[in-house]
């Protein structure tokens, strides 16, 4: 009896064991079948609703470089002032999309063009740097206080070190390092470290004066310009290994983890020159709104910059950067807590924590386009770092995409719209494409996100 009650219990076993393992494998054939699916939407995404609308449509065969306005129905539009910015995130785009699509020789063709105009045009050859914004036949256009800028140079680096990493161009490469040290010399403080965002045409930092409007972010550090340096300087590392960048990059680093990002998980905006904050919290409620622009807490920056933090993390090889880790973690839960639609999904534009109230203020309700996009690339990096953690950033991550196809991609034009529909019904007839909207951020999250769910099948 003893005998056949044992034999029993190893049967008993060996389906339970089999059945487990056959579950499993069911489990694991689902999340492929759906992560194959979801690939097909992004690539379909990426190519025919993004970079086949916008280019050839943008390319500038009589000036040189890229329209800048792109009508809601993908005509172009009648303003083309050329900032660098936006002409270093064209040729970026397409840099990146010639090594996904390399049997597609247009779209190093167009990094191409977009290349000769930055060097011929945009670059000022009597005193260094490239110019914040020429005119659609690449007259400057000077800006009192923001003749150039960091941020607008970083760009410039970030597009040039993937266009010689697409086309080995040494010519691209030598106008990068060219730019660094241009930043090197005249942006970067000595003192406090970090970079000076606003500078004069030779290259001098403005210095911010009590006659500058309250309103104004001119001779503020910021930021915005630090965090797209960190990014400009991960993509030049990764094909200039020099020492010099390695110690700005993790400088950068260093500065946006450890001040930038404050003790409550979010980053302030803008600071003076030692890093104090620029803060409105003991003013008014109109005085806070008034300057919402320099003080509020912006969820997309936040999820934004987790990302860039990790990558550049990556970039210098750090093992173990457990602490990057968990800032970046504690930043998107921030975001998702605090920042997120809660009913149909996506992030808001901004909140304020007003003194003497516990919660969030959702200050501005509006979901702008690149924050959408910069969430899916983190949720889903999030996703695979912490899998089991009670989260869920994979749940959150089908929702966002889920919000975007339904409000933020023009199925019927194609492109993104520059807000989500739910709060911003007017944005489908709004321009598609200006000096602040073409198609980095959408571009990188799309592509980041099908190679990642390729990795992880």
């Amino acid at each position: 009896m003893k005998k056949i009650i044992l034999l029993v219990s190893c049967f008993s076993l060996l389906y339970a064991c089999n059945s487990n393992k056959s579950k499993k494998d069911n489990n694991e054939v689902e999340t492929e079948n759906s992560n194959q699916a979801l690939i097909a939407e992004f690539e379909t995404a990426a190519d025919k609703d993004l970079l086949k609308k916008w280019y050839p449509l943008v390319i500038d065969k009589e000036d040189g470089g890229y329209y800048s306005q792109v009508t809601h129905d993908f005509k172009l539009g009648e303003e083309h002032n050329k900032m660098v910015v936006t002409q270093a995130r064209h040729i970026w785009t397409n840099a990146k999309a010639s090594k996904r699509n390399q049997e597609d020789s247009s779209y190093l063709k167009n990094a191409a063009h977009g290349f000769e105009f930055m060097r011929d045009i945009m670059w000022d050859e009597e005193n260094g740097g490239f110019h914040n914004l020429v005119n659609k036949s690449g007259e400057p256009i000077i800006k009192k206080g923001e003749a150039k800028t960091a941020y607008g140079n970083s760009f410039a680096i970030y597009g040039l070190a993937a266009y010689y990493d697409a086309s080995g161009n040494e010519e691209a490469l030598d106008l990068a390092k060219k730019t660094f040290r241009w930043l090197e010399e005249h942006s970067h403080d000595k003192k406090f470290k970090g970079y000076f965002q606003h500078l004069e045409m030779n290259g001098t930092p403005v210095i911010r004066t009590a006659e500058m409007a309250s309103t104004s972010d001119i001779g503020y550090k910021d930021q915005n310009s630090s965090i797209h340096l960190l990014e400009a300087f991960t993509e030049l590392y990764r094909v200039w290994p020099n020492d010099l960048v390695g110690e700005r990059l993790e400088e950068l680093l260093l500065i946006i983890r450890d001040t930038i990002v404050n003790d409550d998980d979010y980053m302030n905006l803008f600071f003076e020159r030692d890093w104090t904050p620029v803060s409105f919290k003991e003013n008014s409620k109109e005085e806070i709104k008034k300057h919402y622009y320099l003080d509020h807490i912006s969820p997309g920056h936040d999820v934004e910059t987790a990302f860039l933090m990790l990558d550049a993390s990556e970039a210098l090889g750090l093992k173990n950067d457990s602490l990057t880790l968990q800032t970046a973690k504690k930043m998107v839960d921030h975001s998702l807590e605090t920042g997120w639609d809660k009913e149909v999904g996506g992030f808001y534009d901004g909140g304020y924590y007003f003194e003497g109230e516990d919660e969030i203020t959702t200050v501005n309700d509006k979901k702008n386009w690149w924050a959408q996009a910069e969430g899916l690339n983190t949720l889903l990096i999030m996703a695979e770092k912490f899998p089991e953690d009670e989260t869920n950033y994979r749940k959150y991550f089908n929702e966002l995409w889920s919000y975007t196809k339904t409000y933020m991609m023009d199925q019927e034009q194609g492109g993104w719209y520059e807000w989500g529909i739910d709060k911003t019904p007017d944005a489908k007839t709004a321009k598609k494409g200006h000096i602040w909207k073409a198609t980095y951020h959408n571009y990188r999250a799309l592509s980041h996100v099908a190679d990642r769910l390729r990795e992880m099948r």
